[in-house]
């Protein structure tokens, strides 16, 4: 797949939590994963993070909003439990962002929904944790993107295949004058 993703939270208080949602994030391919305004210390989040996902891709530890850095052309996509967030399987994911998810007990800062692009919503009754909603939306972002074969009508039967893709016709472009 082309593009690329990176996940991280905001006011992250719960190292294990930390922990996780990296673990996942490494297992699903993520290439960055950040933490802004953090209060744990890194030494507990190896406890969950078996995998050691920092020895496998950039962690970026923002102290605060202002110091937030994206990569030109990343869009950064807010999960959020709100009315007027974009349903996840319904949103189309842009093929390079990153996915922030608010504390533990608590909503992304209104200066960080600012700054996101987009803000999507887990349709469920009420918050999960927020290693669950990052795995979530990992899992739906592969799902949507790469190109899986298409479900069967049928519970145990085959999936369908994928379409063979068909190149057009070589174009050539003219020069301009």
């Amino acid at each position: 797949m082309r593009g690329y993703f990176g996940i991280g939270v905001e006011r992250m208080s719960k190292a294990m939590n930390a922990g996780s949602l990296f673990r996942t994030a490494h297992a699903f391919g993520a290439s960055f994963v950040f933490t802004v305004e953090a209060s744990f210390a890194r030494a507990e989040v190896e406890q969950a993070d078996t995998s050691r996902a920092w020895a496998g891709m950039p962690y970026y530890d923002y102290s605060d909003l202002s110091e937030m850095t994206l990569p030109k052309g990343c869009a950064l996509v807010g999960v959020e439990l709100r009315e007027d967030a974009t349903e996840l399987p319904s949103f189309r994911h842009p093929r390079c962002c990153a996915y922030v998810m608010g504390p533990e007990r608590g909503d992304l800062s209104p200066h960080m929904v600012e700054r996101c692009e987009h803000v999507i919503r887990i349709p469920t009754a009420f918050c999960v944790n927020v290693a669950i909603a990052g795995a979530l939306v990992m899992y739906d972002r592969l799902i949507s993107l790469e190109g899986f074969p298409l479900r069967p009508v049928m519970p145990g039967a085959e999936p369908a295949p994928l379409p063979e893709h068909v190149r057009g016709a070589l174009k050539q472009r003219s020069k301009k004058k």
